[in-house]
């Protein structure tokens, strides 16, 4: 899997650190919100539907990183301490800080409200596009997820592989162009209907 295939979406939303009964700090939030309009993507709108990461929380090894950076791993979901979860919001994740420089770096700035984003970086499995108002819409149906990431900046940025998405959907809904040898046909039924 190249780093060109991996699409990210980044949220504001909420992020908070608690202290657990072992004395580390969990970081705590959602790394996507479902059925929430996304800022435009550079000439799409996206929306990730309920169920989207049912089968990838499950099956792939995912790892929490700051600001997507691999240097900055925080937690693993198959080492436990990453976890993630599906609920009526989103995508669910609590991170077990690790010891390090970073993590209570981060700690200390999520405690200050200095950082407050979240975001995914995943593959589109499943996706559906459709025309909505104002443009092009596009739904994540079911993701491979990469990571999920506490980020300093939270915006939707537009990336390539969405970009190609797009591009593939509406060529599908372009009217089949019409070849010079059938226009000279219509010509002549015209001229011979006339």
């Amino acid at each position: 899997m190249t780093t060109e295939t991996i699409e990210r979406r980044l949220y504001d939303t909420t992020l908070r650190v608690e202290t657990r009964a072992s004395g580390r700090p969990t970081l705590i939030g959602h790394a996507a919100v479902f059925n929430s309009m996304s800022l435009d993507l550079g000439g799409f709108r996206e929306l990730v539907a309920p169920g989207a990461f049912a089968a990838t929380i499950v099956e792939d090894d995912v790892r929490a990183l700051f600001n997507h950076k691999p240097d900055f791993v925080l937690g693993r979901n198959r080492a436990g301490t990453l976890r993630l979860s599906e609920d009526t919001r989103g995508l669910a994740f609590e991170i077990d800080l690790p010891d390090t420089q970073v993590a209570r770096d981060l700690a200390t700035s999520v405690e200050r409200g200095d950082i407050s984003g979240n975001s995914f970086g995943f593959q589109a499995i499943e996706d559906r596009w459709e025309h909505g108002q104002g443009g092009e819409i596009r739904t994540l149906v079911r993701v491979r997820l990469f990571d999920v990431s506490p980020v300093t900046f939270p915006a939707y940025p537009a990336t390539d592989l969405a970009k190609r998405s797009l591009e593939a959907w509406l060529e599908t809904q372009k009217e089949p162009a019409v070849s010079e040898e059938d226009l000279a046909r219509l010509a002549d039924h015209h001229r011979l209907v006339i």
